[in-house]
C-alpha cells in the first residue's frame, strides 16, 4: 500500500503459468489488485499437473490446495503452513458413479443419431450411457456453515457439468459422492461459487458460447437459475471471485486467446459490473488462478 498502512486484508493467488503447468506459483496482496511474488515454483505435485488451483485456510490452521492433475478423473490435493511450502497430500480418484447420473455432452449422440437427452454423454436433464467419469477438472473449494466442499467439473465422455463432493472427515482426504449442482446443466467448465447473504452466485463458463455465466440459487445444491451476465466478452474462462477491502466484488478472467488476466467490479451487489480491466503486473503470465482472502 502506497501509504505505508498495514492492509486489513491479505489476498493469497496460485497459479499455473504460461511457462509451465507443472508449477505452482504463488503470489500476495493488500489490495487484490497490486501483486508481489511469494514463491515461485512453490509446489510441484510428483505426478501430472497442477492447473486450476484453489486454495483456502481449514480451521486447523493449514492451507489447503486442489488441482487439475489432467490424468483422467483425479484430483490432486496438497497442504501448506505457511503458503511457501507444499507437502503432497493425495490424487484423489473421483468415484465411477456417474451412468445415472445427469450427462455430460450436448445430447447429440454418436454420429448421426441424435439421442438428445439420452446422448453418448447425455445432457443436463438425461442420464448418461457411459458409467465411467473419463475427467476431473478445474475443483474450487466452497466453505459453507463449516462443511468443507469442493466443487469439480466433471465429464463422461463429452462436455463438463459442475459437481458438488463434501468431505466426509476433517483430513479432507474422504469425500462424499460427487452431486450434481441443479439447474446450471450440459457443458460448463470452471464452475465458482460465492454466498453474498443468502444468495449463492456460481460463475461458470459456457463452453458453447466461450463465455461466463451467472447464476444464482438459495441453495448450494441448487437449483440455479441464470442471471444477466457482467460485459465479460468472449474467450474468458477461470472464474475466480473474491470481496475487496471496500467490500466491492471482482470477479478475475483468464482471456486465454488474448494472453491477458483481466478483472471486474461489482459495487452493487452482484447486480452490475464495471468493464474488463488488465491485471497489472501478472497479466500474460498467470493462468487460471485462484484467490484467497484472509485477514492480514
Amino acid at each position: 500500500m502506497s501509504d505505508g498502512a498495514t492492509p486489513a486484508w491479505r489476498y493469497t493467488m496460485v497459479a499455473f503459468s504460461n511457462a509451465s503447468d507443472r508449477d505452482m506459483d504463488v503470489y500476495q496482496s493488500g489490495d487484490a489488485t497490486h501483486f508481489d511474488v511469494l514463491r515461485l515454483n512453490a509446489y510441484r505435485p510428483p505426478t501430472g499437473r497442477v492447473r486450476d488451483p484453489s486454495i483456502f485456510r481449514n480451521s486447523d490452521g493449514l492451507y489447503y490446495l486442489t488441482y487439475t492433475t489432467a490424468d483422467g478423473a483425479n484430483i490432486g490435493f496438497a497442504r501448506s503452513p505457511d503458503r511457501r511450502t507444499w507437502t503432497f497430500l493425495q490424487n484423489y480418484p473421483v468415484p465411477f458413479c456417474c451412468a445415472f447420473l445427469p450427462g455430460t455432452g450436448d445430447g447429440k449422440g454418436i454420429g448421426s443419431v441424435d439421442i438428445r437427452g439420452f446422448g453418448s454423454a447425455g445432457s443436463s436433464d438425461g442420464p448418461s450411457l457411459s458409467p465411467f467419469t473419463t475427467k476431473a477438472w478445474a475443483p474450487e473449494w466452497f466453505v459453507d456453515n463449516g462443511r468443507v466442499n469442493v466443487i469439480l467439473s466433471m465429464s463422461t465422455g463429452g462436455g463438463f457439468v459442475p459437481y458438488l463432493m463434501t468431505a466426509l472427515d476433517p483430513s479432507l482426504r474422504l469425500w462424499s459422492l460427487p452431486v450434481p449442482l441443479a439447474g446450471i446443466g450440459a457443458d460448463h467448465i470452471d464452475t465458482t461459487v460465492v454466498k453474498v447473504g443468502g444468495t449463492y452466485h456460481a460463475f461458470t463458463k459456457n463452453e458453447t458460447r466461450k463465455v461466463v455465466e451467472h447464476a444464482v440459487s438459495n441453495s448450494l445444491g441448487g437449483p440455479y437459475r441464470f442471471v444477466t451476465p457482467g460485459p465479460w466478452g468472449t474467450y474468458v474462462e477461470g472464474p475466480a471471485v473474491t470481496q475487496l477491502p471496500s467490500g466491492a466484488w471482482r470477479i478475475y478472467l483468464d482471456a486465454y486467446t488474448r494472453g491477458q488476466y483481466l478483472y471486474s467490479d461489482s459495487t452493487d451487489g452482484m447486480n452490475t459490473w464495471s468493464t474488463p480491466t488488465v491485471l497489472p503486473g501478472l497479466s500474460g503470465t498467470v493462468r487460471h488462478v485462484g484467490v484467497m482472502r484472509e485477514p492480514a
